[in-house]
């Protein structure tokens, strides 16, 4: 390695490539070996030879690629998506959610990029400009160290919805995703504007995360109003008078909202809290208006 090259994880593992020049490798066997993760690249050394994946040629970390059953039968490996339109496997048993984050965090860990946060806040747009800031990935969240010398945290699996658009950032068109996540309980959107290689990076991490909760909940029009009026700031004990409903019937849409994983309770005097799925549902519905 450089001087400028260091190593970030180190272990025995397997690997295979899954998808060459776009087509599915479907005879794929995976090989045992060496995996190692540096600064610049990720390193599979096997019985055959070793191979180098640049980190500046990862396009992102996708879903499944079960080739065919051998690769099925793994139920945990890392998707390595290449510029070159290949996919290489990664799988470390049970370490591997842990490379995965190491991976992550190689890959973004002290990008620089222009942040605007809250972009959105309780469903309003809000008067802020983009600013400098870094980005660091950890376990359970990323942190944003704003230039301001303020710190923004989005916790990985508060993530309700990662939207890549091209907006006028700084009088020019631009990549940006848009982040949907809270700050105290009240939902928000966060704007991360970078070059398109960092975007997709970044929304490959959090697309993971926000589809953990977007099962389909199929909800009245009461249940749905009642999700708005949360999703736009309103306290859990202001919604019968703030919608005109007898105090019974909110208290049973309470219950049957925390029974489909849409709320969940904060404490038994019935105050609740939006999760990532309610928010979803809240934000579709508001849109439909």
């Amino acid at each position: 390695m450089s001087e400028s090259e260091h190593k970030i994880a180190d272990g025995a593992g397997k690997f295979l490539q899954a998808v060459k020049d776009g087509r599915r490798m479907k005879d794929a066997e995976w090989t045992n070996g060496r995996i190692l993760l540096s600064n610049k690249r990720v390193v599979l050394a096997g019985n055959d030879g070793k191979r180098s994946l640049p980190l500046s040629e990862v396009s992102g970390l996708s879903g499944r690629h079960d080739v065919n059953q051998t690769v099925a039968q793994v139920s945990n490996y890392v998707s390595i998506r290449m510029s070159s339109e290949s996919v290489v496997l990664v799988s470390m048993g049970e370490n591997t959610e842990q490379f995965e984050t190491k991976l992550y965090g190689a890959l973004l860990d002290q990008t620089e990029l222009l942040v605007k946060h809250p972009a959105v806040k309780g469903g309003v747009v809000q008067d802020e400009s983009f600013q400098r800031a870094r980005i660091k990935v950890d376990e359970d969240q990323l942190s944003v160290a704003m230039q301001s010398g303020s710190f923004v945290s989005v916790d990985l699996d508060d993530v309700g919805s990662a939207e890549a658009a091209s907006l006028d950032v700084q009088g020019e068109k631009s990549p940006v995703l848009k982040v949907e996540h809270t700050v105290e309980d009240t939902s928000v959107q966060t704007y991360f504007s970078s070059d398109s290689h960092t975007c997709s990076i970044l929304e490959s991490l959090l697309t993971k995360e926000a589809e953990k909760s977007q099962g389909a909940v199929d909800l009245s029009e009461t249940e749905k109003r009642v999700l708005m009026a949360l999703y736009s700031g309103v306290s859990s004990f202001e919604i019968p008078d703030f919608l005109g409903m007898d105090v019974d019937e909110v208290e049973s849409i309470f219950e049957r909202l925390i029974e489909v994983d849409v709320l969940e309770e904060v404490r038994k005097r019935r105050e609740v809290t939006m999760k990532t799925r309610g928010r979803n549902i809240a934000s579709e519905a508001i849109n439909e208006e």
